[in-house]
């Protein structure tokens, strides 16, 4: 499916498709990676949009999947190998 980079501000994430479940990324200038999370579609640019001011982050990048679950499974993945800072780790 598709990917989208767009700067962490609420005319970054307006620009965000809705029509898709995705996996985000927030990731910092130097392109770390500070979270990762899910959102289901209609809800992705409201969902990104919780976490500004919380989280110090420069871009957000998205991941499109066909269904929810493939993007849960992508991101217990993702949350596994790399240990995003605010994640649970214990996902």
């Amino acid at each position: 499916m598709g990917t989208k980079k767009v700067v962490y501000n609420k005319t970054g994430i307006s620009q965000l498709p809705n029509d898709k479940p995705v996996l985000y990324r927030i990731e910092t200038a130097g392109d770390s990676l500070n979270y990762t999370g899910t959102a289901m579609r209609g809800r992705v640019q409201d969902r990104i949009r919780e976490h500004l001011g919380e989280i110090p982050g420069a871009k957000v990048r998205i991941e499109q999947f066909s269904s929810i679950n493939e993007a849960r499974e992508k991101e217990a993945r993702v949350i596994k190998r790399n240990q995003p800072k605010y994640n649970d780790q214990n996902k």
